[in-house]
């Protein structure tokens, strides 16, 4: 017999061929002592023994490369494991969540949304001013972050900024006749108190960010304040440069900054913009307390900041003003800035100042006359004399605060899509920005019920209440400042909403590629005026998503971040816009009793959450926005055209052949969200790995076509806005 010795060539082998052969034969011998039915058909241990292979007694195994090819198959398992067998699913639900069908889920929150809730959150909101930065405003933040914390959001968050603000002094603002002395006169400025019995302390009159002056000259009246409107007086002869300018809102020009800017360009040292009621008073209808409009001591405050070059802190354009941050543009640099200073005036105190101007410069007709009963003239070089000034507090670093909080997703928890109201109002803001505020808080409260019982979005839904908005949109642009890489990368959409409902019309302003989500949100929800719902409503009206301007919250994600936006309201007739009187008192009698309009806005806005943060596809429809843009394409093509001018033409051919490729490019990419879906039906509602990957491949590249639009590194001047499809007044 052969005794196999360690270190004796062939011992290795034979020892592994003993050990095998004895295991089996132990296994054969255990068997034949069990009597069964089948013993006969089993092999018996010489047969086993005999086809057991043996190695040669010269072959030597390379171990080393034996491992190798082991971790390659197991390598190769793993990720047949993960990627092919479906065993480890990337784009399934957790098992918790198999249970929440989209239909359903849909159901709950449209079936728990409450318009009691929501008139309770606008009362609380409106029980005291809260002009941002001051303690009303702080205490809200912190009431806000409590309705995040017990809705169950996460990752809740005062977010600080620090900013420069200004906030009016009470006897630094005066506006008066001074010359001659028998018109003398002086204007009372503020509101009368909207709360009397007992009184509540409410925002005295003035503009947000203003400049500090104290300046008199000749009183001239220029219309509504547009380019045109101080050109059409150039030509008549009105020498403007040292005059007070008196300009009426909205009209031709709605932007009050630049009513400003042009007043200043034109050569004059002050302006006053008052309330004329042609506009938003009497002339439109009764006035409050009677009625919904502004009544004639009512005076509309805002933001005179030049939004259209500095969007957010004007002394921090481009980055955000966290705190300790060292750099800071110096007030006479910046750009969004206005250079002479201005105030906002009632009827009540401009019909004065009209009346003083009588038979002096042009008396003017038609499009220059607004709603008081009284002659309207220009005015000249030699018009009565009036004192303006504005002498204000100043902070260069003013502490704000951003409420965030979120909802974290399941298959993505990176991408985000983010739902904003501003919270801040220059006085008690029911209307605005308190109905927004409140439909929003609403939604937190349905959501954070569905995800105590287990609920999860596919994608992170972040919800924000931001401040300073009033401002020059500055709690939201620090934000984006702040964070402006993971949005370019990481946000699908903003939806916002800042004045709710102040009436029965639906409106939207945003990207057409929402045009087949809103559509179909609009579709399961009434309106409350009508009995028919919204999709039929917007149909039958032929209405259309607008165009964003640069008015709310939108501005930096759009622009900045090329996050992909859209801005909801129930709009109507003019209201005490900026005024004190936009209070509870007037949103529960005139502007909507029954919060009705409120409650299908929620609806409309949560439908729209749920398709953009929890449907496999984003729904997002570029082809339609390929659409708009070469209507854009035809548009400008026309304005050519109409200048009938060899000086003026412009070979748009090149343009209009880019907006046919991008519209043939668009059809090809939305085609496989057909394929997709022909698929998984196909296979009873299963998406594979490898499906799930390309379909969340093909929403990233959705998502990221507005950022792609954006000129990051090129020639656009602007700090915001870097959109180079779209641009906004600049003077």
């Amino acid at each position: 017999m052969e005794i196999l010795e360690p270190g004796i060539e062939g011992a290795a082998e034979g020892l592994r061929g003993y050990r095998i052969s004895k295991r089996i034969t132990s296994l054969t011998h255990s068997l034949s002592s069990i009597n069964l039915p089948f013993r006969q058909w089993l092999p018996s241990g010489d047969y086993i023994r005999a086809r057991i292979p043996h190695f040669p007694r010269d072959w030597n195994v390379n171990w080393i490369i034996l491992s190798r090819l082991f971790a390659i198959f197991l390598v190769g398992m793993l990720f047949w494991l993960l990627f092919v067998s479906d065993v480890f699913s990337v784009g399934q639900r957790s098992s918790s969540n198999e249970l929440f069908d989209p239909e359903q889920v849909r159901n709950f929150v449209q079936n728990h949304i409450n318009a009691t809730y929501i008139r309770g959150n606008v009362e609380y909101l409106t029980r005291f001013d809260h002009i941002a930065g001051t303690e009303g405003d702080l205490f809200l933040a912190k009431w806000v972050e409590g309705v995040f914390h017990g809705a169950g959001l996460e990752d809740v968050d005062l977010e600080q900024f620090d900013v420069y603000l200004n906030y009016p002094k009470k006897n630094g603002r005066r506006v008066a006749i001074v010359e001659p002395p028998q018109h003398a006169w002086e204007a009372l400025l503020e509101e009368d108190y909207a709360y009397k019995v007992p009184p509540r302390e409410q925002t005295f009159v003035f503009h947000g960010l203003s400049k500090t002056g104290n300046v008199s000259g000749p009183l001239v009246y220029v219309n509504y304040g547009s380019r045109k409107d101080f050109q059409d007086l150039a030509d008549k002869g009105v020498n403007m440069t040292g005059s007070i300018v008196l300009v009426r809102y909205y009209g031709t020009q709605p932007d009050r900054a630049l009513k400003v800017k042009a007043a200043e360009s034109a050569g004059a040292v002050g302006c006053i913009i008052y309330s004329d009621p042609a506009e938003d008073g009497a002339r439109q209808g009764k006035v409050y307390p009677d009625g919904r409009f502004m009544p004639r001591d009512g005076v509309q405050r805002g933001s005179v900041a030049l939004t259209s070059w500095v969007a957010g802190d004007v002394l921090s354009s481009g980055f955000a003003s966290l705190p300790g941050e060292s750099k800071r543009d110096s007030k006479e640099e910046t750009l969004g800035l206005v250079k002479i200073p201005s105030i906002p005036l009632a009827a009540r105190d401009a019909q004065k100042l009209l009346e003083a101007l009588k038979g002096h410069g042009h008396k003017l007709h038609k499009d220059w006359v607004g709603g008081l009963d009284l002659e309207y003239w220009s005015g000249d070089q030699f018009s009565p004399v009036v004192h303006l000034m504005n002498d204000q507090d100043e902070e260069e670093r003013q502490p704000i605060y951003n409420v965030l909080g979120k909802i974290t997703g399941i298959e993505q928890s990176e991408k985000s899509v983010i739902v904003g109201n501003h919270r801040d109002a220059w006085c008690f803001g029911a209307a605005d920005p308190g109905s927004g505020t409140a439909i929003m808080l609403e939604i937190v409260r349905v959501l954070g019920a569905l995800k105590t019982r287990g609920w999860r979005p596919l994608r992170t839904i972040e919800f924000a209440s931001w401040d300073a908005e009033e401002y020059n949109l500055i709690g939201s642009t620090e934000h984006v400042e702040a964070r402006i890489d993971d949005l370019r990368r990481d946000g699908l959409a903003y939806l916002n909403v800042d004045v709710g409902a102040v009436g029965d019309d639906f409106e939207a302003a945003g990207c057409p590629s929402f045009e087949p989500a809103l559509l179909k949100a609009l579709g399961r929800v009434g309106d409350p005026a009508r009995n028919k719902t919204l999709y039929t409503v917007w149909k039958e009206t032929n209405n259309k998503i607008r165009g964003l301007g640069a008015g709310s919250d939108y501005v930096a994600f759009q622009d900045m971040a090329g996050t992909s936006s859209l801005d909801l309201r129930f709009n109507g007739p003019a209201y005490p816009y900026h005024s004190c009187y936009d209070n509870f008192e007037w949103m529960t009698e005139f502007g909507d009793p029954g919060f009705q309009h409120h409650k299908a806005l929620t609806e409309v806005l949560a439908l729209l959450i749920l398709e953009f943060a929890d449907s496999p596809l984003l729904p997002l429809d570029n082809e339609i926005y390929a659409t708009h843009i070469r209507g854009y394409v035809e548009d400008l093509d026309q304005y050519v055209g109409a200048k009938g001018e060899n000086k003026h033409t412009l070979d748009l051919k090149p343009l209009q052949n880019a907006a046919n490729v991008l519209y043939q490019a668009a059809n090809q990419f939305h085609s496989w969200e057909k394929a997709w879906r022909e698929v998984v039906i196909g296979q009873g509602g299963f998406e594979s790995n490898a499906m799930a990957i390309k379909r969340i491949s093909h929403n990233t590249r959705l998502a990221g076509f507005d950022s792609d639009l954006l000129d990051i590194d090129g020639g656009v001047s602007y700090s915001v806005h870097r959109v180079l499809l779209a641009g906004h007044i600049a003077d």
